[in-house]
């Protein structure tokens, strides 16, 4: 019987708790910054081996408050971020550049992690292509 009444009175209490967890992340987070990409992908194609390229990926902050961008990480160590270094303000723009050191043959596809204070809080942005000896 205690069982049953204590798993009757978990049965009403956890969703309550659980949705006000829900509703204060809601309410916290309702003045974040808030990244609007361009493109959270890009495709290189064939490239040639030996010769490093960059993309550039752009944002605006379409959140409340300004922007500031934590830790930017490559997948590894072929590739080097870059990235707007200051707050971005709501309604501005900023970017994250990669660039791939082209010295391997072959195809390839490389992450870059941005963290921020932005709802969410953690963006992938995804680089690929292919490094061939010619192209033609």
């Amino acid at each position: 019987m205690k069982k049953a009444l204590f798993f009757l009175a978990f049965v009403f209490v956890a969703p309550w708790a659980f949705g006000q967890a829900a509703t204060t992340k809601t309410e916290a987070n309702s003045d974040a910054a808030v990244f609007s990409w361009d493109s959270q992908s890009f495709d290189f194609g064939k490239i040639k081996q030996g010769v490093p390229v960059t993309h550039e990926f752009k944002f605006k902050n379409t959140g409340k408050t300004p922007l500031i961008i934590t830790n930017v990480q490559a997948s590894c160590g072929c590739t080097t971020p870059d990235w707007t270094r200051q707050p971005v303000a709501p309604g501005a723009t900023g970017f994250i550049k990669a660039t791939f050191n082209a010295a391997a043959m072959g195809g390839f596809n490389k992450t870059v992690t941005v963290t921020a204070n932005s709802e969410p809080s953690v963006f992938y942005l995804t680089i690929k292509g292919e490094v061939a000896q010619q192209i033609q």
